[in-house]
């Protein structure tokens, strides 16, 4: 369900490249057109034969097999880090044109930046706008649709030729209530924090970006870092809180080997280190910088609180992991 929503996303930026690209037709060459159509097409055949194929255990003609769903592994990691690419050099062409002047910037261009580019032509229509502004932003769903199908190809790659114990695994089928008081209050506090955000976040990118200010930017600043802090600070309670109710937990240790977990336990640790790297480097950023105010204060506070909810965060989930079923 999750790759189908990525998918069509995807598909809806492709239809967005193509209509953008194909006003620019006599000053671009044909491939700039052409990749979006075979990229829908791959995207249209890959989600087909992952909702079909997810679950199969291939036991016949082996190495074929692994070859094929490496090639395709490797082909949407190819995807994702042209997606990433593009989406950055995007932004930083919006900026540099955003502090430079029209001349100047089309100068650069014609040095060697980005010559020959769909920078260099003119995008004046309304219809030409909608198409540019629509396929930049959904680029992260297509971006997370390479990153998930890559994941559900792993793990296909790793099932090939796998006998699975059937007598050391139990089908636990799960009941769940949505009305169950326990499970209604999860709901509605994660709702109202998720509306919170984004609230937040909008009037943090309204207030920093239309105004010109010193004390509303700080005023917005602030107002982020303090909503930030007190869901992070719960967070990391909940995690701790978890976890001490799993040592009280008379469920066996499940230490059989499962790629699927595997791979979730690779992937969780591994999107932690991005955000580590980030908390570090801004918490040196913090110490090394002056004047020390109340932003610096709260943004290293921010800091130190992502780094430890995502630990206690990731130990309460692993452990979760591998926990037999009731």
């Amino acid at each position: 369900g999750g790759l189908i929503l990525f998918a069509i996303f995807s598909l809806v930026m492709d239809v967005f490249k193509i209509g953008y690209y194909s006003s620019f037709y006599s000053c671009l060459s044909a491939i700039k057109i052409i990749y979006p159509i075979v990229q829908a097409i791959f995207v249209v055949v890959q989600t087909y034969f992952l909702w079909v194929s997810a679950k199969d255990c291939i036991h016949v003609h082996l190495n074929v097999t692994r070859c094929g769903l490496m090639l395709t592994l490797t082909t949407n990691l190819a995807v994702w880090m042209s997606a990433v690419t593009d989406e950055s050099v995007h932004k930083a062409h919006s900026k540099l044109k955003k502090n430079m002047t029209e001349e100047i910037f089309r100068w650069l261009l014609k040095v060697g930046m980005r010559s020959s580019s769909v920078e260099e032509c003119n995008c004046n229509s309304q219809i030409c706008q909608i198409f540019k502004n629509g396929y930049f932003w959904l680029y992260p769903f297509n971006i997370e649709y390479s990153l998930f199908a890559s994941a559900m190809v792993y793990v296909m790659w790793k099932n090939v030729g796998r006998f699975i114990d059937h007598h050391s695994h139990h089908i636990q089928r799960l009941k769940f209530r949505l009305f169950r008081r326990t499970f209604f209050v999860g709901i509605m506090l994660g709702l109202i924090i998720l509306v919170s955000g984004l609230g937040v976040l909008i009037l943090y990118e309204v207030q920093v970006n239309s105004s010109t200010e010193s004390s509303k930017k700080t005023q917005a600043l602030t107002m982020y870092y303090i909503f930030n802090i007190v869901c992070l600070s719960l967070m990391s309670l909940v995690c701790i809180g978890g976890s001490v109710i799993y040592r009280f937990d008379k469920r066996d240790m499940d230490r059989h080997k499962n790629p699927t977990r595997t791979l979730d336990v690779a992937l969780l640790m591994g999107a932690a280190l991005g955000q580590y790297a980030i908390s570090y480097y801004s918490i040196v950023a913090i110490v090394a910088s002056t004047p020390r105010d109340t932003i610096s204060a709260l943004n290293l506070t921010y800091a130190l609180l992502m780094i430890a909810q995502h630990t206690f965060q990731n130990i309460f989930i692993i452990e979760g992991l591998h926990r037999q079923p009731p």
